[in-house]
């Protein structure tokens, strides 16, 4: 066992090699492309045409074309670690500039209420910030995701993307996050990559699901 300080905490660390992962709403794997290839990883994405380029990229993965949700809800006691990143659109704050108003996706919170009484292992929901106060609230904001875990993750600095104003958008960001879809068509290229997890924030979250963390601080309680 490892020890290191983080702030006032003294926290023991038990590294774990191998991980049984479910990866839900996969798009094409931004949070997953730095994982290497030591874990046993499926991943699921409901659209083919996606699912198509998600495999290109990593193809050890399983890849199961199917509805997340119900995925998660038949097969969640078979993996180690889940992560789940459902739809952001209905939360965003970018809703609140749109003519029509939408209900907000509560499969965000099922499935946060979900792992949190009924999964063994570790979990990670992530989502936008969204334009209405959480109705659970996040473990930890990191970059511009609400996370919602029932493990530690260390706060960690990312560079702030501001593409949004530039002139080649897509360019700039398959650029910056190593996915070339140039000869991919059929797709909305920007919208796929705006959806990525940064790749370096998936590995910081990934490597913190590797660890078992004893926290050393009296009446100090992971969320």
């Amino acid at each position: 066992m490892a020890f290191r300080t983080v702030g006032q905490l003294t926290i023991g660390i038990f590294v774990q090699k191998h991980l049984r992962i479910l990866n839900l709403y996969a798009g094409i794997g931004g949070n997953r492309k730095l994982w290497g290839d030591e874990h046993e990883i499926t991943a699921v994405e409901y659209k083919p045409e996606i699912a198509k380029i998600y495999r290109d990229f990593f193809p050890n993965d399983k890849v199961v074309v199917a509805d997340a949700h119900q995925y998660l809800l038949e097969h969640f006691s078979e993996f180690d670690f889940i992560w789940s990143s459902p739809p952001c659109p209905t939360h965003s704050r970018t809703r609140t500039m749109q003519k029509k108003k939408v209900y907000p996706d509560m499969r965000l919170y099922q499935e946060i209420i979900f792992l949190k009484y009924w999964y063994k292992g570790k979990y990670l929901v992530e989502n936008v910030i969204p334009y209405y106060k959480p109705l659970i609230s996040p473990t930890r904001i990191l970059h511009r995701h609400c996370i919602w875990s029932n493990f530690w993750v260390q706060d960690m600095a990312t560079e702030p993307l501001q593409t949004c104003k530039a002139v080649k958008e897509r360019e700039l960001l398959q650029e910056k996050f190593g996915f070339n879809l140039d000869d991919y068509t059929g797709i909305d290229k920007r919208l796929l990559l705006r959806n990525c997890v940064v790749p370096e924030l998936g590995k910081h979250i990934l490597d913190w699901a590797e660890k078992d963390v004893i926290i050393e601080q009296p009446n100090f309680i992971l969320p």
